[in-house]
């Protein structure tokens, strides 16, 4: 077991030199990088942030090396209130942390297909079990030997939603908007935008032909609406490898990518892990 974990240490150690890190920001929907001082253990530190696993990479290539060994990377609730101190653990040690409150837009939006404002009894039903599948999904847990933290972008087009926004159909409030709306044209391709295997694959009542991809140590990302799905569950995906086509398919006002990026189970702002 010793020499598993040795391995395992050392295959992640090696691949830090080519993690970059997201843009820290302490806000509902951001991200908070917190050095696990006290923590110097060979292998990584176990981390849990509001029930959800957190991922931990070495500090040693990051501007927080003098500070700890691990830095962890904490994906923060667009529901987190900022009067209340945010708590994370690991290894038996307790983090707290801070955050500030953001300001996020209003969007009205007109559907015209009622019952995606008003779902039936049996559109609920559906919608639940769905959303219980991309739960799992987001959950995933892998620990690939070469990480990523940082993005490309998917698709080409014009930002036509961003992150956050307060959102109102037909006038009735809704959740806020947990992606990027990418409004490229019908059937566009859409891309990896890093390595990472397919866990999901469906026909989603809101999201419409969706994919989830799992890019390992708690990060998954999410493309939905589209036109035509080109991968299969279990897919080993590249950068840059086509995923599907954009399309308007499920809840929707016209073609777009709908492009989640969640971080131990919380979706954040996308263009915070997207390469400047």
């Amino acid at each position: 077991m010793r020499f598993i974990s040795f391995m395992f240490t050392l295959l992640f150690s090696l691949s830090a030199a080519a993690i970059d890190l997201p843009t820290e920001s302490r806000v509902p929907g951001g991200i908070a990088l917190i050095p696990l001082s006290g923590l110097d253990t060979p292998a990584a530190p176990s981390a849990w942030y509001r029930g959800n696993r957190v991922m931990v990479i070495p500090a040693q290539t990051t501007p927080y090396a003098e500070q700890a060994t691990w830095l962890a990377v904490v994906g923060i609730p667009l529901s987190a209130k900022p009067s209340q101190e945010q708590l994370m653990k690991a290894d038996g040690k307790r983090y707290p942390f801070n955050i500030q409150d953001k300001a996020y837009k209003e969007q009205r939006l007109t559907i015209t297909n009622k019952r995606h404002v008003n779902p039936n009894t049996q559109d609920l039903a559906r919608y639940k079990r769905e959303k219980e599948e991309m739960v799992a999904a987001f959950k995933s847990w892998s620990t690939p030997a070469i990480s990523t933290a940082q993005f490309k972008l998917p698709a080409t087009g014009r930002f036509s939603s961003p992150f956050g926004l307060k959102r109102f159909f037909n006038n009735q409030p809704r959740n806020p908007h947990s992606g990027l709306d990418i409004a490229g044209g019908q059937d566009n391709p859409i891309h990896a935008p890093a390595p990472g295997k397919v866990v999901a694959v469906g026909e989603y009542f809101f999201n419409g032909n969706t994919v989830i991809v799992d890019h390992g140590y708690g990060l998954t990302t999410m493309y939905c609406h589209m036109s035509k799905i080109k991968v299969n569950i279990g897919d080993q995906l590249n950068t840059g490898d086509t995923i599907g086509d954009i399309g308007k398919t499920g809840r929707v006002t016209g073609p777009h990518l709908h492009w989640s990026v969640s971080l131990n189970n919380t979706r954040v702002d996308p263009l915070l892990f997207v390469q400047q």
